[in-house]
């Protein structure tokens, strides 16, 4: 038998198809290739009908492009029907960018999964979802500082835990706070690829259960993006959030934009919690050194900029130290802040991405037989079984 006769048989992928799905995705020819690690040409020549991939190939391609591996022997695309974009509430945004609106819809449509799947392993596991306190429910026309003080109170945060914090447990801050927004009934999920289109945190508002994502900022600015999200869902308003709000313009964008960074430096920082630390000057200071500045950040666990924001809402500081002296350092050194990598530990990882709400979920779902192993590791969005057990080590420890 000669070599040819061993060959496997050539698949009648449709070159077509493969072109498709890639500028469906908004991948380039580039991506692909660096993605498969091969030559562009090949990428070309298979689009091309010229050459096929081998079935290895074309399934990361599939994956790599998020679309269905049969559907590449498809003669034509299939319809497709994609979730609108919530609404952007980042303010003066640069020219408008296709690629990466087509990132942040495949990150909403993720966030919307996970949340369609957590209403399923409830209904399986025959619990209720919880449901987001209506009483916390406002409008921009409500007073933010009254709001944030209920919301301290429905998540049973206390600011005293928050403030005795030792320096050495200040970065568990956000998982803290994250927690206590899930007992809301809040999903709250994490998606490092936000920071890459300059946005802090995306909110997807419906009930029962309301999506937050945050990305990878540095642990002292994740709190307050979690916060500004949180008072999204007290808006019942979806949206997209960028860096604090602008000071220019009278915007309907920035009056909701303005509400939920008072909202969540309220609820972070309280005044009555900020007037124990710091007797309020009789009027509004010049300037703030950086030393001081520090110090408050780091007994509420925050960063600096939430706290400069806060101490320009409260009267402590004049507006135009922060708006013409520190702002544009603040939002250089959050561009340029590169995250701590990834977690190496794939129970870390998981966990972190999909928080405790989800992850308790599938694993409660996972030990009470209710799903199998396989549908376990789908929910979760792993191929190697193994590696349930370390999430679930993860998640007792």
């Amino acid at each position: 038998m000669n070599a040819e006769a061993l060959k496997p048989p050539r698949l009648p992928f449709n070159g077509r198809m493969l072109r498709w799905a890639r500028e469906w995705r908004g991948r380039s020819i580039d991506d692909a290739a660096k993605k498969l690690n091969t030559n562009p040409a090949n990428i070309e020549a298979w689009e091309r009908g010229e050459s096929v991939p081998s079935v290895r190939q074309a399934r990361m391609l599939a994956g790599f492009y998020e679309r269905g591996f049969l559907e590449f022997f498809l003669d034509r695309p299939p319809p497709v029907v994609e979730s609108a974009l919530v609404p952007d509430f980042r303010l003066h945004r640069d020219a408008a960018d296709p690629t990466g609106d087509r990132e942040l819809r495949a990150i909403q449509s993720w966030a919307e999964e996970q949340r369609l799947n957590a209403l399923d392993l409830f209904e399986m596991l025959g619990d209720a979802p919880p449901e987001f306190p209506a009483e916390l429910f406002a409008t921009i026309a409500s007073n933010p500082e009254t709001v944030a003080s209920a919301a301290r109170k429905v998540t049973a945060l206390a600011v005293e835990d928050q403030m005795g914090l030792e320096p050495a447990q200040r970065p568990t801050m956000p998982k803290l706070f994250r927690r206590a927004i899930e007992r809301l009934g809040v999903l709250v999920l994490k998606e490092s690829a936000l920071a890459k289109y300059g946005v802090r945190g995306l909110c997807v508002f419906a009930t029962p259960l309301p999506v937050i994502v945050y990305g990878t900022e540095a642990p002292a600015a994740q709190s307050f993006t979690m916060a500004h999200e949180l008072a999204h869902v007290i808006l019942q308003q979806s949206a997209i959030s960028g860096p604090p709000s602008a000071r220019d313009t009278q915007s309907a964008t920035e009056a909701v934009e303005r509400w939920c960074d008072q909202f969540a430096g309220a609820f972070l920082i309280p005044a009555d919690a900020m007037g124990t630390v710091w007797a309020k000057p009789n009027s509004a200071l010049p300037a703030i050194g950086d030393d001081m500045l520090g110090k408050l950040a780091n007994t509420f666990c925050v960063s600096r900029h939430a706290m400069l924001i806060r101490l320009v809402h409260l009267g402590y500081v004049e507006p135009a130290f922060y708006w013409d002296v520190k702002r544009p350092e603040f939002l250089k050194q959050e561009r340029e802040f590169k995250g701590g990598g990834r977690a190496k530990y794939y129970g870390t990882r998981y966990r972190s991405s999909h928080g405790d709400l989800y992850t308790g979920l599938v694993l409660e779902a996972w030990g009470s037989g209710v799903i199998t192993n396989h549908n376990a590791a789908e929910f979760m969005g792993i191929k190697n079984l193994r590696h349930l057990t370390d999430i679930r080590d993860d998640f007792l420890s």
